[in-house]
C-alpha cells in the first residue's frame, strides 16, 4: 500500500446536495478497490488559471489516499467518466 493524494474540480453550477452525493461517490470509488481515505481537504470554490469547458471556477477536493499501485488506473477511469469532475490528479505522496 502506498500514499497518494488525489486532487480533483468539479463544476461550479452543481448544487451542495449534488457535491456531497459526488464525494460520497469518490469516497465509495477508492473504496471499492481496496484504497482507505486518510484525510479530505475541502478547498471550496475558487476560481481557475484558466476556462475549463468555458467554466472559470470549480469546486477544489484535496484527498489523501492509502491504497495499492494498481488501484489508480481504476479510479481514473472512473474520475474520467464522471461529467461534473472537470480536471483530476493523482499524485504519489513521499514519505515524511
Amino acid at each position: 500500500m502506498r500514499n497518494y493524494e488525489l486532487a480533483y474540480i468539479v463544476d461550479p453550477d452543481l448544487e451542495e446536495q449534488a457535491l456531497t452525493d459526488l464525494e460520497e461517490k469518490v469516497k465509495g470509488w477508492i473504496e471499492a478497490v481496496g484504497g482507505k481515505l486518510s484525510e479530505i481537504d475541502r478547498w471550496g470554490k475558487r476560481r481557475l488559471a484558466y476556462p475549463i469547458n468555458k467554466k472559470t471556477d470549480g469546486y477544489y477536493f484535496i484527498i489523501t489516499i492509502e491504497m495499492p499501485p494498481q488501484a489508480g488506473a481504476l479510479i481514473e477511469r472512473d474520475l474520467r467518466l464522471s461529467e461534473p469532475i472537470l480536471r483530476f490528479m493523482i499524485t504519489l505522496k513521499e514519505p515524511s
